[in-house]
């Protein structure tokens, strides 16, 4: 099951039976004008988010910064002498995402797991990332967040009504209300923490107006102190989780030049399935590697929270039948190509590639969105696998 497409059926097939009645057009605050996204704020942090395609400046300067901070902790003046530098992506896919954590859980246990210096995530992956990111301590709650969660705590269905008069056909409220049972103070501070020593947890969102993919700076919202930072972040995870058309964008109010305006962001798999880092920042360790010349070891562990492997299934004549398939295919080729992208930049870069994702071996199918017994047995399959040491991939099964 395609989390995209059944969900969009799930909520169309039970808004048909209930029947509810059309609404007016709903209000939304004036969008950031054409080309001023880059200077638009939410707290008035300059390094809060940014934007890869148009300006990679702060990105660059931040990379820098957090090096210089990861010298600190680790105690070293000579970029050769850092430790070895571990990163992770986790990508998106819905329930799936019970696959990395399960995975995740289970290499703790193995005894492997690195401390991630680097942590990515998109929409289910974004709400995965936090807990890999601060590591080891937090796996009760990871493998609590997709063992114990069931379609109630994701949605509640508005109808099919909503589809033509609403911002989606589903209210992600119980989504938001269990991001927040989870992301407490607590965690806030310690990703601060976390921060502080040099490290990175980065998040991906799709600001609609703009159509631009948007990074955001967890860590440094953790660390600002500013009093919204802990709502901020929240509604972060839900924007990269919000599936267009499934739940509505999250709406966020930020200010340029003086004046307020209003931002719609949803599913950061809009943009990309998964995101490890922009080329450009590897630009000099490229050079170096070229000229042999000694730079810092890294690995690049990637979850794909999904199959890599075509998924041959029936497809009616039907409207919803034929959308959601086209859909479904347009979703499993980008994962393909997120997986191919991030591989051949690490390959690039002297970087070691590490892939794990949903092979045939695992049969199951999930009778439904967020299906508590389906992600139970893949949270359960991956752990028994990452206990005994996960086989990772060294390349993607497709192209290479």
């Amino acid at each position: 099951m395609n989390n995209r497409r059944d969900v969009l059926r799930l909520l169309a097939g039970g808004g048909a039976a209930m029947g509810l009645s059309a609404c007016g057009e709903l209000p939304r605050g004036e969008p950031v004008p054409r080309a001023a996204a880059t200077r638009a704020t939410v707290l008035g942090l300059p390094n809060e988010r940014f934007h890869p395609v148009i300006d990679m400046k702060l990105i660059e300067a931040e990379l820098a910064q957090a090096a210089e901070r990861r010298a600190r902790f680790h105690g070293v003046t000579r970029a050769a002498d850092m430790p070895p530098y571990e990163m992770l992506a986790v990508s998106g896919g819905g329930e799936n995402g019970a696959f990395g954590a399960g995975l995740l859980c289970g290499w703790s246990e193995q005894g492997s797991r690195p401390v991630f210096d680097w942590v990515t995530g998109v929409s289910t992956g974004a709400l995965t990332a936090p807990f890999a990111f601060l590591g080891t301590a937090y796996d009760p709650q990871l493998r609590e967040v997709y063992t114990g969660i069931t379609t109630r705590d994701v949605l509640r269905p508005r109808g099919l009504i909503a589809a033509l008069n609403d911002d989606a056909l589903a209210d992600n409220a119980p989504l938001f209300a269990t991001i927040s049972r989870y992301l407490d103070d607590r965690m806030v501070r310690d990703i601060a923490r976390a921060y502080g020593e040099g490290r990175l947890l980065l998040i991906g969102t799709s600001d609609l107006d703009a159509q631009l993919g948007v990074i955001w700076n967890i860590g440094a919202i953790a660390a600002s102190g500013h009093p919204r930072a802990t709502d901020t972040i929240r509604r972060i995870l839900l924007a990269s989780a919000a599936i267009p058309g499934a739940f509505p964008p999250t709406m966020f109010d930020v200010t340029l030049d003086g004046r307020p305006y209003q931002e719609l962001h949803v599913d950061g798999g809009a943009f990309a399935q998964a995101f490890l880092y922009p080329p450009s920042l590897t630009a000099q360790r490229r050079q170096r590697t070229a000229a042999g010349q000694r730079v810092v070891k890294a690995e690049a562990y990637v979850i794909r929270n999904g199959r890599l492997d075509p998924n041959w299934s029936r497809t009616e004549r039907q409207t919803l039948g034929i959308i959601g398939r086209a859909i479904d295919t347009m979703i499993t080729m980008s994962g393909a190509n997120d997986v191919m992208r991030i591989y051949n930049a690490t390959r690039a870069d002297g970087i070691g590639f590490n892939l794990a994702y949903i092979g045939d071996d695992f049969t199951q199918v999930s009778p439904q969105p967020f299906d508590n017994p389906y992600m139970r047995s893949l949270f359960d399959f991956a752990y028994a696998r990452a206990r005994q040491g996960y086989p990772w991939a060294k390349k993607p099964p497709f192209g290479v």
